[in-house]
């Protein structure tokens, strides 16, 4: 049994869900997301609590269970009150600022990194923190994590990109003979 999937989702004011088939529509402030189940998945909506159960009792049909009732869930998350990522960058030189609708980083290269902010991202540079913000649990994550994959943080000097709450394992560096 899923434990994820027992537990209904309360929704929010502010955010209107609404039953079309298989899909469920989600309706927030600024914009609108919808979640396709493909009828894997029981879909009962009671006034301001969505809740999902299994078709039948396979393992898959359990997965699924837990699975979607997830990825409402962070659709609610995220048009109610959003998510965020902060990532720091460490080193002698290193900087990051916003041009437009770009993000620009210089990381020791020979040339400045430039990223394309996405459509429906927020990011703010300050000092050396990045914040990622936006409605998107997946696009916020896998956005700070190209923009760490431009320079990891190396284990000698903890020079790079990291996030906030990373912390990086040191090694010792060269040790003299005597």
């Amino acid at each position: 049994m899923s434990r994820v999937g027992k537990k209904p989702i309360s929704i929010p004011k502010g955010v209107e869900v609404s039953l079309q088939g298989s899909k469920i529509l989600f309706k927030g402030a600024k914009e609108q997301k919808e979640l396709e189940t493909h009828g894997r998945v029981k879909i009962d909506l009671q006034g301001d609590a969505l809740s999902f159960s299994c078709l039948d009792s396979q393992a898959q049909s359990r997965a699924y269970w837990g699975t979607y009732r997830a990825l409402a869930n962070n659709i609610v998350v995220g048009l109610s009150q959003g998510f965020s990522k902060a990532l720091e960058i460490n080193g002698v030189g290193y900087k990051a600022s916003i041009n437009g609708k770009n993000l620009e980083m210089a990381l020791g290269f020979s040339h400045p990194v430039v990223y394309p902010i996405p459509a429906g991202i927020e990011m703010s540079v300050e000092k050396n923190t990045i914040t990622i913000k936006g409605a998107d649990k997946q696009q916020v994550g896998q956005i700070a994590a190209e923009i760490r994959e431009f320079r990891p943080p190396e284990p000698y000097k903890g020079k790079g990109i990291k996030y906030s709450d990373e912390t990086i394992v040191r090694k010792a560096g060269k040790t003299s003979k005597k």
